[in-house]
């Protein structure tokens, strides 16, 4: 009988902020993707980086403070060491973790580059603001070198694009490791931006909301469910109000209703709606289920979370 595919997205909560709380989350996380693949499932996991990716980013930009000469390391590249030190955290604690429970499977993280359309009109209203807070004097010297910068508290901070993931170089490779029961992880952090020019790609200055990437990656793999971990229960509406209410189902049309209302938060609960929508489509199979992971790492299947179909 063939396995049910399923694409595992870890948010910020699943993954912790510093080092030393990545190392324990991971731990906690590993629980839960153990517990999917015991009930048979053949597991491909994406993840968040937004602290991790700010933090190289930081650093880098401190490093070419002190040493001049240097030249400043491009967001992708930023993109590309945060993949590289989560999923090295992530497939260790799986493997770990499988290991306890007496399962041999071979756990792999495929450095993942996403296509993104240069005309996106994201490129030309950039939103995501990365980085650490800057001067005045510090804000105009990126504004010179043709980056976008916004005022915040205590001063400025970079801002960049955000474009829709268009298609997924590696995912042949993430296909082929998945199909020969390999657990697979890819598309970190949204995956690594690239402009197509020829035979090229070249790194591109945005990062792509990994919600999106999460459902753009589920679709490629045909994948059966999308399974988008959280830091709440449940998808609410009136959500932080008296008259928050919890939903346990929904279906496309309804999502669509909602986000016509304004029901979810642009920066939080909406691009996980849009990626549930884009993913499922006119399917009568897919599905997505929206929660959060308990204390211990576990999940269990039945309890708390939003299930969204066609």
């Amino acid at each position: 009988m063939k396995k049910k595919k399923i694409v595992i997205a870890l948010g910020h909560e699943a993954l912790g902020t510093t080092l030393p709380e990545q190392k324990e989350a991971t731990k906690r996380t590993a629980k839960a993707v153990a517990d999917f693949i015991r009930d048979d499932y053949q597991v491909v996991i994406t993840h968040s980086n937004g602290p991790q990716v700010g933090m190289i980013h930081t650093a880098m930009n401190e490093f070419c403070r002190l040493y001049p000469e240097y030249t400043a390391t491009p967001m992708s590249v930023c993109s590309a060491m945060s993949q590289g030190y989560i999923g090295y955290d992530l497939q260790n604690a799986i493997r770990a973790e499988l290991l306890n429970k007496g399962i041999y499977k071979t756990v792999s993280t495929v450095l993942t580059q996403v296509v993104v359309d240069p005309y996106d009109e994201a490129f030309y209203k950039p939103s995501k603001v990365i980085g650490r807070v800057m001067t005045e004097e510090e804000a105009e010297a990126e504004e010179k070198k043709g980056n976008h910068v916004t005022a915040v508290e205590g001063g400025f901070r970079r801002i960049v694009a955000a474009p829709k993931p268009m298609d997924i170089v590696e995912i042949d490779a993430i296909r082929a490791l998945s199909d020969a029961d390999q657990v697979v992880v890819a598309c970190g952090g949204g995956g690594i931006p690239v402009l197509a020019q020829d035979n090229n790609l070249k790194g591109a200055s945005a990062v792509i909301e990994k919600d999106l990437a999460a459902g753009k990656l589920a679709e490629l793999l045909d994948a059966d469910m999308l399974v988008i971990l959280t830091s709440v229960d449940n998808v609410c509406l009136n959500y932080g109000t008296e008259n928050e209410k919890p939903l346990s189902t929904m279906t496309v049309a309804e999502a669509k209703q909602y986000m016509e209302e304004g029901q979810f938060g642009e920066d939080d609960m909406l691009p996980k709606i849009q990626a549930a929508i884009d993913f499922i489509g006119d399917s009568a199979i897919r599905s997505v289920l929206i929660t959060k992971l308990n204390k211990d790492g576990t999940y269990v299947s039945g309890g708390p979370g939003t299930m969204i179909t066609k």
